[in-house]
């Protein structure tokens, strides 16, 4: 025996390595079943292999932990009823063929020993038990499965919008990470295609019991025909005969049908469980009171006095009930005595220990809060994408500027008027803006050829005057030369200019680290040699936070790190190690800026007044800085501001001067000039062609 089962379990591995094609073996097994005739002992191995299959999906269905982790059985059940049906056909044609020659023998053992032993022996009973049969299946089972899988497929369907809601706000306030938000979509995925493809599965089931009522009108009447005509037999031994192995033929499809049309509601009717199996779920809520238990056992022994009704069953059960209900009440007596020690424990304690407030310490660093007007826009369920635009820009400020923006904390907030919002930076308000559900913004961008009516106001990201139009007039807009955008957009394009502007507050040193380490995945030998050895994190921040304030992307952190290496065996100044890093990045800067011809238009300053400047810069041991007197650097202010829209009105320009200069005209020029661009003549690349556009004198 050993060895024989040392020779089959080689075998077993190689088939359970070969499971993709079972499928396919299993359906040409069904046309085979179909098409040929089937000797009596095939027949005897498909009816068992009918029953066990059938068994095994209900136990399945019993001891999986979660109804939607057996998603495979709308399939399963699928195959399964074919497969009962093929052999419906199989034993039909072995009992119409060999019914009169062979008689109860006809059709194998199993049709036999179901049709005699089960039934005893009686067509008649057996008729009435396989009827019975279907109309439980049919009737109660099929018809209650169904139903519970159509409302649990619309309720769930219904529940998607809200969970999917509930999911994404919890990302956007980091309660999750992009992870666990990903698992919870395919879970919530997975349950909706369950419970739908459930509730067309016990579509199957439920006409799988009226082609058995068919199939045995048919084999009974043929079947006697057959015996009268064809084999000479009295019509009681043909009706007898056909009868009986008909209804051992329903018998042993039936009763397969019933175990997994019971598999079938048994998982349904499991929606919401959390437990391990079935059994634990129903013994663990039904023994958890004793007063129940003990009430039954109460009435089962008054049951047993009543005179004629039978004594043993009633008091056996009820003994059973009562020693239950015992065993709960004491476990139940046991719990309470540990509570009340625990209780007693707590008491004497010699004193509490102080409330943990570290968590009310906790800032976010991105805030989103609305009137309550503005809530549909974050119900994707009314339609709202301000947080599917808000994930969107997540992205883009990745893209744009190398840093990961910290999860968006939004709420509601009714202090607000109905239609407003506004943004906070670690809980501090920054700026704030008024929507008009419904409207759109139109803006003129200065191509407009004629005014148009409409709510006057000013776009929150830029400070353009705009005008709030209906959806009516947005065509009409358009074609005047107005760009036209809708509520979400104007949010979510206001929220990105902040995060613009208020990139370098957001790096802070765990989100260097967090760089870092992400740089450290492809580059492990870079940041091992230099960070903290030659690089501090500190200084690397201050780097990193100089080039945000003029929204350069540190997208390429690792050539940015291994500039500031470089400068830092020569300063440890974060101001030059800056303009170190830029001249390494002189494509990046000057690319945006280029015309086709691949030229860059420049205005630069008067030799005089950059002299004025370089002389004005100090050093010491925190760093250079421009020493003026406020006056003189009011003066300068206005000189370079009024020089610029001169020379170049309406545009935005790219201001050139020499490397020392740079940085120190930048901080002056970035309260009233925030979107100026100042180069140096070392951040240009040599191919590059400089156009003068002016001087500012």
């Amino acid at each position: 025996m050993l060895t024989f089962l040392d020779r089959l379990l080689p075998l077993m591995g190689k088939l359970a390595k070969r499971v993709d094609l079972a499928a396919p073996v299993f359906v040409i097994v069904v046309l085979v079943v179909m098409i040929l005739p089937m000797p009596a002992w095939a027949l005897d191995i498909l009816i068992t292999f009918n029953i066990t299959i059938s068994l095994l999906i209900l136990m399945v269905g019993m001891y999986v932990p979660r109804p939607q982790e057996f998603n495979a059985y709308p399939s399963i059940l699928l195959m399964v009823t074919i497969y009962r049906l093929a052999i419906n056909v199989a034993t039909t044609r072995r009992i119409l063929l060999f019914g009169g020659e062979q008689g109860v023998e006809a059709a194998g053992h199993m049709v036999r020993s179901f049709g005699q032993f089960v039934v005893g022996g009686s067509y008649v009973i057996g008729l009435v038990v396989f009827l019975i049969l279907l109309a439980i299946q049919f009737i109660v089972i099929n018809h209650g499965a169904g139903r519970i899988a159509e409302v649990t497929a619309r309720f769930t369907l219904d529940a998607m919008p809200g969970k999917q809601m509930a999911i994404d706000a919890d990302l956007n306030a980091g309660y999750i990470d992009e992870n666990e938000a990903r698992k919870r979509r395919k879970d919530l995925s997975e349950e909706a295609n369950f419970y739908g493809a459930m509730d067309g599965a016990v579509k199957f089931t439920q006409r799988d019991a009226i082609a058995s009522l068919l199939i045995l009108a048919v084999n009974i009447v043929a079947g006697i025909i057959i015996g009268i005509l064809r084999y000479d037999m009295p019509v009681l031994t043909a009706m007898e005969t056909f009868t009986l192995l008909t209804v051992g033929d329903g018998l042993v499809t039936a009763i397969p049908s019933l175990l997994i049309s019971v598999g079938g509601a048994i998982l349904t009717t499991r929606s919401g469980s959390q437990s391990l199996n079935l059994g634990t779920e129903v013994m663990s809520q039904l023994g958890m009171d004793w007063r129940p238990l003990a009430i039954a056992a109460g009435v089962l022994f008054l049951f047993g006095a009543v005179p004629g009704l039978p004594l043993v069953p009633f008091w056996f059960l009820g003994l059973l009930f009562g020693v239950v209900a015992y065993a709960a009440w004491k476990q139940k007596g046991t719990k309470q005595v540990e509570a009340t020690l625990e209780e007693a424990r707590e008491k004497l304690k010699p004193a509490a220990e102080p409330e943990r407030v570290e968590s009310l310490l906790k800032i976010d660093p991105l805030g989103l809060e609305v009137g309550y007007g503005l809530i549909p826009l974050l119900d994707a369920g009314q339609g709202g994408t301000v947080l599917e635009r808000i994930k969107g820009l997540r992205r883009q400020m990745a893209q744009e500027l190398g840093i990961v923006v910290p999860p968006i904390r939004i709420r509601d907030n009714l202090q607000l008027p109905a239609n407003t919002y506004r943004v906070l930076l670690r809980g501090e308000e920054i700026a704030r803006g008024d929507l008009v559900p419904g409207l759109f913004l139109a803006m003129n961008p200065g191509t407009a050829t004629e005014e148009i009516q409409g709510q006057p106001t000013t776009e929150p990201a830029f400070g353009l005057p705009a005008y709030w139009i209906p959806d009516a007039q947005r065509d009409r807009a358009q074609l005047l030369g107005y760009t036209v955008v809708d509520g979400p957009t104007v949010l979510t394009t206001h929220l990105s200019e902040l995060v613009k502007q208020q990139a370098p507050e957001l790096l802070g040193r765990p989100e260097v680290q967090q760089l870092l380490d992400t740089l450290k995945e492809q580059s492990p030998r870079l940041v091992e040699e230099l960070v903290p050895s030659v690089v501090p994190v500190g200084s690397l921040q201050r780097v990193l936070q100089n080039l945000l304030r003029e929204r350069v992307s540190i997208r390429d952190l690792g050539r940015i790190l291994e500039a500031t290496a470089e400068a830092a065996t020569l300063t440890r100044d974060p101001v030059l190690l800056t303009e170190y890093v830029r001249q390494h990045l002189g494509r990046t800067l000057t690319a945006p800026h280029l015309s086709e011809q691949n030229e860059l238009g420049v205005l630069v300053l008067d030799p005089t007044l950059e002299q004025t400047l370089q002389g004005g810069i100090e050093s010491s041991e925190r760093g250079s800085f421009l020493a003026l007197a406020p006056d003189r650097l009011q003066e300068l202010l206005t000189r370079i501001a009024t020089g610029i829209a001169q020379l170049l009105p309406g545009a935005q320009p790219v201001l050139l001067t020499n490397p020392m200069v740079r940085p120190h005209l930048r901080r002056l020029l970035e309260r009233s000039l925030p979107h100026l661009v100042v180069l140096s003549h070392s951040e240009i690349p040599s191919d590059v062609r400089v156009v003068n556009l002016g001087t500012v004198a």
